[in-house]
């Protein structure tokens, strides 16, 4: 798009971002705020209590660190797994940047061997099974790193966070290697919808010619806005039910990660984030589709219901892995504080435990509503006859080769989501009590 806008076609960038370095890179930037979730809670749960106390026994940045990142090993291995699970089953990127740039992926083969005629799925149940293989490598490090350790921080006694006053220089620092991140990971991509969106469906391409004739043609029809009510509707469903099976999980990850339950527990929601959605979804399809589940009474098969459940079972391990590590820092002498004073377990928690992990739980529910929002494979496979998600809404006007009218549909939507974020922590930061509402909005 940049290269029809300036008229030049820079071939050395090209090379660049259509090969592994471009590959590595979609893959890392989108797993970064899945691994900024989880370390940020538990480093604004732990505040500065334990880096003064290094620093007051003459410590230095080095062996402070080291004091430092055992006490944050529970959040940076829950955002490794998670980056690297779902890493090795991203499919839009196996699809479209991989493939132009003959870097096959597993995903992308899966996804052949299946699509194929007549379909290959001992191939791709092979495939499915080495991403497992995989994830349970990963699995058996975080294990042995975090054998026999507690990461409780805390508790009544905890200081809450304070925001530490950064030198004019150190500023300056921190907003060009930010902004400078940003720019590469979003603003480009942003550029190249909002481009897309603007610029004619023919004739000559000049910044003079840019036009808002798509948002018109995308708004008159009135066919963004029947998707985006019926994907909003599925991903409010899937992203409370996520966040509240989530948090069970996670705190069950937290008390019983050492036990057998435990292990269980964690290698079967890394398992089924490392299982590419187009495979889960063809499960899903051949199981609720057998005449035996329909004997059974199960008829699921071509529902909004199993497009909930699909759209459930890639929301679900990601949320408990994510509230794993802020609520493994809750210790349980906060709620039997709350008990000891007369209150009730339902307010004891809501009222000792909630404000603490609110941000979180927050953040949470909105990484579940976004991605289920626009997921595409699920929503392609298990969508009901007569209803149309809004991903696919979006990917049949871009292979209808209308891609004006599917760039403005992008943009629409993502301009809402960030309302509806915005909108989210406004209500978060007025409910909170004022002693939380820097860690959680933070």
């Amino acid at each position: 798009m940049l290269s029809r806008l300036l008229g030049h076609d820079p071939v050395a960038l090209r090379s660049v971002v259509f090969g592994p370095a471009g590959v590595v890179w979609v893959l890392a930037t989108r797993g970064v705020p899945f691994a900024y979730l989880a370390v940020s809670a538990l480093i604004r749960g732990m505040g500065r209590e334990f880096e003064d106390a290094a620093r007051t026994h003459g410590g230095n940045r080095r062996s402070t660190a080291r004091l430092l990142l055992p006490i944050l090993a529970p959040g940076l291995w829950a955002g490794f797994a998670i980056v690297f699970a779902e890493s090795i089953s991203d499919y839009g990127v196996a699809a479209t940047l991989a493939a132009q740039a003959n870097f096959p992926l597993v995903t992308g083969a899966m996804e052949q061997s299946i699509s194929t005629f007549p379909a290959q799925f001992p191939l791709a149940s092979a495939l499915g099974w080495l991403l497992l293989g995989l994830v349970a490598l990963a699995l058996l490090a975080q294990r042995r790193s975090m054998r026999g350790r507690s990461f409780t921080v805390l508790s009544g006694r905890t200081r809450p966070a304070v925001r530490t006053r950064l030198s004019v220089r150190a500023q300056a620092g921190a907003l060009t290697t930010v902004g400078g991140f940003f720019v590469l990971a979003l603003g480009i991509p942003a550029f190249g919808a909002a481009a897309a969106a603007l610029l004619p469906s023919g004739g000559s391409v000049t910044l003079t010619g840019l036009t808002l004739a798509n948002f018109r043609q995308v708004l008159h029809t009135g066919e963004l806005l029947s998707a985006l009510g019926y994907s909003a509707r599925l991903s409010v469903i899937t992203a409370t039910a996520a966040l509240v099976l989530g948090a069970f999980a996670g705190r069950a990850l937290a008390r019983r990660g050492d036990g057998a339950a435990g292990r269980i527990l964690d290698l079967l929601l890394l398992a089924a984030i490392a299982l590419p959605s187009v495979l889960l979804a063809s499960g899903y399809i051949f199981t609720y589709n057998l005449p035996l589940a329909s004997h059974l009474g199960i008829d699921l098969y071509g529902t909004s219901a199993l497009l909930v459940l699909g759209y459930l079972a890639g929301a679900l391990p990601s949320a408990a892995r994510l509230l794993s590590g802020s609520l493994g820092q809750v210790s349980d002498s906060l709620l039997w504080a709350a008990r000891v004073h007369g209150r009730p377990a339902t307010r004891a928690w809501t009222g000792a435990v909630l404000p603490l992990v609110a941000g979180s739980l927050v953040w949470t529910w909105l990484i579940a509503f976004c991605g289920t929002l626009l997921e595409l494979p699920v929503s392609q496979l298990l969508a009901p006859p007569g209803s149309e998600p809004l991903s696919v809404a979006i990917t049949r006007q871009l292979q209808g080769y209308n891609v004006g009218a599917g760039a403005a549909m992008t943009v629409l939507v993502v301009l809402a989501a960030l309302a509806l974020i915005a909108a989210a922590l406004g209500v978060l930061r007025l409910l909170l009590p004022a002693a939380h509402r820097l860690e959680a909005v933070a």
